[in-house]
């Protein structure tokens, strides 16, 4: 069984790798089992710098494997903001609810139809002795100007999904898995281990 750890304290990010991984034969951690280990600063200029950060630093740190992603939301009204720093939109240590709405208040007097967007999404998978590869993923979506759903967490209930006329929360975890940014580049990564026979399937 390989062992992975996912450089996150996110119960919600959590939860969809977990889903994510579940047909495989893996055994995932996640930051909440190292208590002792301080993330880096996430002050990297693009997701790629900042997934690498914290999984090389992960890595040095516990010995494992490390999974890491950055992702963050691109709203084109807004140049591509907020972009790597989505999860601080509102101000370092905000939560989900007040970058919610700052994102909210920004868009205001936008029209839904030029409200576009995508979530974007980079995985670094890492070792200990850093050798390093990187996934992507992208989700094009719609910014409404009231959340909507209980699901997922983030930029989730303001993100509409056309196809589905549903915002992400509202969606069930198993299609946004599918759809998603973070699942797509999940996809690509157990494409990769698959292939260099590192992870198997526990059918």
């Amino acid at each position: 069984m390989k062992e992975f750890l996912i450089a996150t304290g996110n119960a919600g990010k959590m939860r969809e790798f977990e889903h994510l991984f579940s047909g495989f034969d893996v055994k995932l951690y996640s930051l909440r089992d190292f208590p002792e280990f301080e993330p880096p600063e996430e002050d990297g200029a693009t997701f790629s710098d900042n997934a690498y950060k914290k999984a090389y630093s992960a890595a040095l740190a516990t010995g494992l494997t490390v999974i890491a992603d950055d992702s963050g939301l691109c709203v084109d009204a807004l140049d591509g903001r907020p972009g790597v720093f989505s999860a601080r939109f509102a101000g370092v240590g905000a939560g989900d609810e007040a970058n919610n709405q700052k994102l909210v208040e920004d868009l205001s007097g936008f029209v839904l139809k030029s409200r576009t967007a995508e979530f974007r999404c980079v995985i670094a998978l890492c070792s200990p002795d850093g050798a390093s590869s990187f996934f992507q993923g992208g989700l094009k979506g719609i910014i409404l100007e009231n959340p909507s759903g209980s699901g997922g967490f983030g930029y989730d209930p303001l993100f509409m999904v056309p196809e589905y006329g549903k915002t992400l929360a509202e969606l069930s975890l198993v299609i946004k898995n599918r759809i998603s940014h973070r699942g797509r580049a999940c996809g690509a990564l157990q494409e990769f281990l698959i292939k260099n026979e590192i992870i198997k399937s526990n059918a």
